[in-house]
């Protein structure tokens, strides 16, 4: 049977081109904003938890802005995967594979996330010396995380469109 030809034809509307494969064989698909909002929103969870909980322990510890913030970001990080991982394990995901998948789905996302998080905390004058009960300790951190999440979720709006982020996610639901 010749293939050639069975493509071709008016039914292919611009639709059928959305979903076509773009250069390197890579599938692109449609990704809607409010999809990509619900995967910065699961992103943004597992790093705030994170987030908040290494500022306040570096901060009630007394520890310098460096061990509090490298606290910060590595637990952002761990409960950011966290939630993707037991995610696609209660889908049935082996523990190797599903590390594959959370590092997969969440790197870029959380990179990003942190990267606008701990650089608007840096930036805000007295943040990084406020102490718990300040004001401006809660401020600049609430802050910080509102703004990640509003730049972070066009990257995972183009990332989904690629087959990529949380997309990788969406395969095992």
């Amino acid at each position: 049977m010749d293939h050639s030809t069975h493509h071709a034809g008016p039914e292919r509307g611009l639709a059928a081109d959305r979903h076509h494969a773009e250069p390197h064989g890579r599938h692109v698909s449609d990704a809607s904003w409010p999809m990509a909002a619900k995967a910065t929103l699961h992103c943004l969870t597992g790093c705030a938890i994170g987030e908040i909980l290494g500022m306040v322990v570096g901060t009630a510890l007394l520890w310098g802005n460096v061990p509090t913030m490298v606290l910060a970001i590595v637990l952002a990080f761990v409960f950011g995967y966290s939630f993707t991982l037991f995610a696609v394990r209660r889908a049935g995901l082996d523990f190797k594979t599903a590390i594959k998948v959370a590092l997969a789905a969440d790197t870029v996302s959380i990179a990003v996330m942190e990267l606008i998080d701990n650089g608007i905390i840096a930036l805000v004058p007295g943040a990084m010396d406020a102490q718990l009960s300040d004001g401006l300790f809660w401020s600049a951190l609430l802050g910080s995380l509102a703004v990640a999440f509003f730049v972070t979720t066009p990257v995972n709006k183009w990332m989904i469109g690629r087959g990529k982020g949380h997309a990788v996610v969406h395969a095992y639901h």
